[in-house]
Order: structure tokens, then sequence, then C-alpha cells
């Protein structure tokens, strides 16, 4: 009744080998298994009885099995019966009784910690399902995915590898508390038997990393016990989870392997639908944006053409001399309107991911960077083929020049206009075709600047030409 008083596991388990000890009158009892992963279920003893020290070799010892289940957990040592002789056989059945008690205990202290684990881990996979869901970059994910299933698994390290276009796997992502030098980018070589295993789906179980002839990268000196566990969906291998403890901890049961390979599983689902959902917005954006130029083309650019036509021929009429000059300046306006509209619809046709392509999708860049700089975008216009008709090495000139011109309009004063074009019809004056970029602002000029343009302080033109 005494040993049934709920404790706690080893508070009941403490119990029972002192209470051994008692009823036997034995000098000294422990319960001993000599499997240490038991962690604090092991190694539980008594201090010797009234001060008596028995020798290992003469005194009386009496050794009892304790069982879980059908599995053979350890013993209950019971040495040393000072005045009493050897043990009877009714102490032998007083100590049965209590083993059997003690294997309940332990019975039960296992079904409740896996409980605990299975919850922790079914806990942690929901966290990193959600976190997936709504994280906005894959490195992220990845390491979501490589913290969350260091914590749960207790691990050193949490890394994810993935395939490599040599046909090995390196290491893309580490979370650790510890020193991460060189554990990022170290790779398994291509022909290794684990990695055969990996890019087969099969987990891998390392019982000591830094002695397990398979592990071939460089820091497997640091780490023992390990799991490493396939992130496949559908069929997918997206990479591999690798959770390596310190040299010297203890083992994963079996228990901690069936529940991290059942979390890489769910995680490897969860990064498939994170990468679809991310898919899927972009997919949305460039939808948008092809709309919205199909917009811009269909009625503003046609509306702006049709309103041109009407003025070109009201100009022409007889009688219209008093407003030439107005009409004239209004059809600028809108040929310079309808250029910039271009200018918009190839910049929203561009992707918003990637780097811009072509001469034109570069300068458009530049000028969209340097609306940070002048607080307002600046008008950029084309004429000719831009993209076929500059070479790179042209290009990457002109983007300079374009580079410093912009900088130096951000810096004068009173700049509330910046004009650039690109011209790929110029004819430069050895009478070879060239290029010619101009960049106009209504800044403030003083004498003595150094630059092109009508006059000091009706703003500034430079320009800059290259044969192509």
């Amino acid at each position: 009744m005494d040993v049934g008083t709920d404790l706690g596991p080893r508070g009941t388990l403490r119990r029972v080998v002192d209470h051994a000890a008692e009823l036997t009158g034995a000098a000294s009892a422990a319960l001993v298994t000599a499997d240490p992963g038991q962690g604090d279920l092991a190694g539980i003893r008594t201090a010797a009885r009234d001060g008596v020290a028995e020798s290992a070799g003469t005194a009386p010892r009496l050794e009892v099995p304790i069982h879980v289940g059908e599995e053979r957990f350890g013993e209950l040592r019971l040495t040393g019966r000072p005045g009493s002789g050897p043990f009877t056989a009714e102490d032998e059945q007083l100590v049965r009784v209590l083993a059997t008690h003690a294997g309940i205990v332990i019975g039960t202290a296992r079904l409740h910690r896996t409980a605990r684990q299975r919850e922790r881990w079914i806990e942690g996979a929901a966290a990193v399902t959600t976190a997936l869901l709504t994280e906005e970059s894959a490195d992220d994910a990845l390491t979501t995915v490589a913290e969350r299933a260091r914590l749960l698994a207790d691990a050193s390290a949490g890394v994810i590898l993935q395939p490599t276009a040599e046909g090995g796997m390196e290491i893309v992502t580490a979370s650790t508390p510890e020193d991460p030098d060189g554990i990022v980018g170290a790779a398994i070589a291509p022909g290794s038997p684990v990695l055969e295993q990996l890019l087969g789906g099969e987990p891998v179980f390392v019982t000591d990393s830094a002695t397990d002839p398979r592990m071939t990268t460089h820091v497997r000196h640091r780490f023992g016990p390990s799991m490493m566990l396939p992130l496949r969906a559908n069929g997918r291998l997206i990479g591999t989870l690798a959770l390596p403890r310190r040299r010297g901890d203890r083992p994963y049961t079996d228990v901690e392997r069936l529940l991290a390979t059942q979390f890489a599983s769910q995680a490897a689902l969860a990064l498939v639908l994170a990468d679809a959902r991310r898919g899927r917005e972009r997919l949305a954006v460039y939808e948008d944006r092809d709309r919205i130029a199909r917009d811009l083309h269909d009625l503003v650019v046609q509306r702006l053409f049709a309103t041109g036509m009407m003025l070109e021929s009201t100009r022409r009429r007889s009688g219209a001399e008093d407003v030439r000059d107005i009409l004239g300046r209004a059809l600028d306006e809108l040929r310079s309107t309808v250029q910039e509209v271009r200018t918009a619809i190839f910049a929203l046709q561009q992707s918003p991911a990637g780097p811009p392509t072509g001469l034109r999708g570069r300068v458009l860049r530049e000028t969209a960077a340097a609306a940070a700089l002048l607080g307002f975008p600046p008008s950029t216009h084309f004429t000719g083929a831009v993209d076929t008709r500059v070479p790179d090495r042209v290009a990457d000139r002109l983007l300079t020049a374009l580079r410093h011109a912009l900088t130096d309009a951000g810096g004068r004063p009173g700049v509330s206009r910046v004009e650039v074009t690109v011209d790929a019809t110029t004819t430069l004056p050895d009478g070879r075709d060239g290029v010619r970029l101009t960049v106009f602002d209504d800044g403030v000029t003083g004498p003595g600047d150094g630059v092109t343009g009508p006059g000091d302080g009706e703003g500034t033109t430079v320009t800059w030409r290259s044969a192509l």
C-alpha cells in the first residue's frame, strides 16, 4: 500500500528499492538496467543499511528480474544480510512482488511518456503546417522545419539537405544553438550508400555519426546518434531532414524514430502545399499585371491615339492658325503620354521576382530605383528596337552613364521633373549607327557646371552616345 502512493515514477521506484532492502534485511538494494536510454528510471539504489559494507565476493546476493510486459527491463539487486545468513525463499517472494509492482510503474511511465511525446510531435507538426502556410519565402519555410524538429527531438542540430546537380546532397539550412560554422554547404558525395537510401525514400538511423562509415560529411565528427529522414510528398523528394545529437547523448528510441518519421512526412506535405500556395499567389499577381497591361493598351492607348488624330485633323483645318501652336503642344504631350503608357505596359509584362530582361527592362529598373532618391518616378522614353539593336557591352556602359546622371540629378536643388530617353536609331557624326542616352532634369544649375543644356537656370541635359 505504501509503494502505491502516487509520488511519480521515480519516487515510487525508490520506495520499491527501499522496502526491498527493509523487508529482507539487505545491506543495500538497487534497481539496475542495462539500457542507457531509460534516463531517470534507471540506476536507483539505497545506501548501505546500518553502516555495514559487505564484500561483493562473499556477501549474500539476491537478483530478481523486472519485466515490463514481455520485455526484461532490468532487475532488483540485494546485497549483504548482516547477521542473518543467506536470503530465504520468503525473501525472494517478497522481492518478486515488489519487482512486479516496479514493472507496472515503469510500464505506466513509458505509456505516459510516449503519449506525451506523441502529443508534442503532433502539436509541433500542426504548428509547422500553420507556419509554412503563412511564410513568404522557401528559405524561411525550410528554417522553420529544421528549428521545430530540432526542439522536438532534443537534437543538437536540425539540418535540411537538398539534392545537388551532381547527384549528391548538400546542407542548405541549419538550426543549432551551438556554433553553426561549416555546417551549411557540407555535402554528401554522389554514390554514398546513405545517399542511395535517402534518394530511395528510406530513413537512415545512425548510432554514432563520427564513426559510422556511411557518414562522409566533414562535420560528422561533431555528432553522435542521428536520424536522417526523407522529406517526400506525392512521390517528390524535396530533401532530407537530419537530426543529429551530440556525441555521447542517448540514442533515439523506436518511438522517437517513428514520431520523427511521421513528422517529416507531414512537414514535406506542408512544404509542397506552401510552395503551391506561393505559386498561386504569384500567378494571381501575373494575371493582374497582364490584365492591367491589356486594359492600358486596349483602352487608354487607343483613346489617346484617337484624341491625337482628332487634334491633328483640327490643326489642318483652315482658319486654325491662331490655335496651331496650342494644338502642336497638345499633340506633343499626347505622344509623350502614349510613350510613357507603353513603357508602363512593358514594365508590367516583366516578372516582378526575376531580374529585368533586355536593355529596356534594365533601364526601367534603374529609373524605378532612382524614384526613391528623387521623390518621384522619372519619365522614360524609348525609340527603336533597343533590346535587339544594342549589344550587352554597350548596354552596360549606357546603364553606368544613366546611373551617374540620375545620381547627379538627385543632388541638384529644385528638381521636379526628370526625362530619360534612349534612342537606338541615332546616327553618329562619322555615319555609324549608334545609341544615344539623354537625361534631362529641371533642377537649378549654376555657371560652370560642365553639363550640356539650353542655358544656366533652364535645367540640365546630359547626353551620352556610343556606336553599336
